[in-house]
């Protein structure tokens, strides 16, 4: 692995930090798509969905988990039947709430936990929005909703009456959905797990362009480019591409750096780096002038290859104007007479 950076530093340590979310979003006004739907994501893969009109999808990550584990998947379809009564009327008394009649209008719900394999700390979380804005959130000391927004108040009191939704939060929250996670990393390890580096380079077109840092091959799709400057993150001046799939099933990302205003002897004060979200890494290029690649030539390079050229176009155009004069001569001159006097005595045939 070392040999394939040889340009850069690297600095590795484990993130043991894993997660799940549990989507559900319930909408009106909008045709053609279900009503509510619900989706899983473990690690931000995500690993199922169903909706209000039956349809239930299992993803090739999670198939061999749930021959293993069947019970996840009546989990899966018992959450999906029990959000169906639920947060239909929901959306509707927002829509009360705020004097809506109509139109389009998006309840979510995000639940879950972070769980920390090192340390084996677990973190619950659930939150509400409404149209695009946060709405509830639960606060995981206490397991009591907390409004955040003035008119969330006498939802959270409307939704959540009795401490026997609290207790079954804390349930959720700290005991089923942890061991859910735990039994889906530890299967699926050789997936969630997974990652791979990139190779990293500089690229400049000329001189006068900004330099672009490249960072292809890597996996998974969670990481971060970025330019710096005296170990500080840079926002002026840089321009972020986004992230590509490569063919490979890896992926790619490219940062640029205006370099216009930054005389040649500061350009040691600037690195690139790249970093993974899944491991905690450093791969650090240093911008140095012999480290960008470049497919430019100088204009003095360039003399023989142009006079070669011009000297090809010039006879190239003498021959062309040669045969113009040719043709023309060959139409001024008159026809030479045919040898067989009888052919010329015959009349025309116009047909021919």
């Amino acid at each position: 692995m070392a040999s394939r950076f040889t340009a850069v530093t690297v600095t590795l340590h484990r993130l043991l930090l894993h997660s799940m979310k549990h989507f559900i979003t319930a909408s009106t006004g909008i045709p053609n798509i279900p009503e509510v739907v619900t989706t899983v994501e473990i690690d931000e893969h995500l690993v199922g969905t169903c909706d209000s009109k039956e349809n239930m999808d299992v993803k090739d990550i999670a198939k061999s988990f749930i021959i293993k584990y069947p019970e996840q998947l009546e989990w899966l379809k018992q959450e999906c039947l029990s959000v169906l009564p639920i947060f239909k009327p929901r959306t509707h008394s927002l829509m009360r709430l705020y004097n809506q009649t109509g139109g389009v209008h998006v309840l979510q719900k995000v639940e879950g936990c972070e769980w920390d394999d090192e340390t084996d700390e677990v973190k619950g979380f659930s939150q509400y929005g409404y149209d695009g804005e946060d709405l509830l959130k639960l606060d995981p000391k206490t397991f009591t909703w907390i409004a955040l927004r003035p008119e969330a108040v006498n939802i959270s009191m409307m939704w959540y009456t009795n401490t026997y939704l609290r207790g079954s939060f804390k349930t959720v929250l700290t005991h089923f959905f942890p061991e859910l996670l735990r039994q889906f990393v530890e299967y699926g390890r050789s997936v969630l797990l997974r990652t791979e580096l990139p190779s990293v380079s500089l690229l400049q077109k000329t001189p006068s362009s900004p330099v672009s840092c490249l960072a292809t091959g890597f996996y998974p799709h969670r990481a971060s480019l970025v330019w710096r400057k005296d170990g500080e993150e840079l926002h002026e001046e840089v321009d972020h591409g986004e992230i590509l799939p490569n063919h490979d099933g890896t992926f790619q990302m490219r940062v640029h750096l205006n370099l216009s205003s930054v005389t040649p002897e500061a350009w040691t004060r600037y690195d690139c780096v790249f970093q993974l979200s899944s491991v905690k890494e450093e791969i650090i290029t240093k911008l140095e002038k012999d480290r960008i690649r470049t497919n430019w030539v100088k204009p003095s390079n360039m003399t023989v290859p142009v006079t070669a050229a011009v000297v090809v176009l010039a006879l190239i155009l003498i021959g062309a104007a040669g045969f113009i004069v040719y043709k023309k001569k060959k139409a001024i001159s008159p026809p030479s007479a045919p040898d067989n006097s009888a052919e010329l005595s015959e009349p025309l045939n116009p047909e021919t």
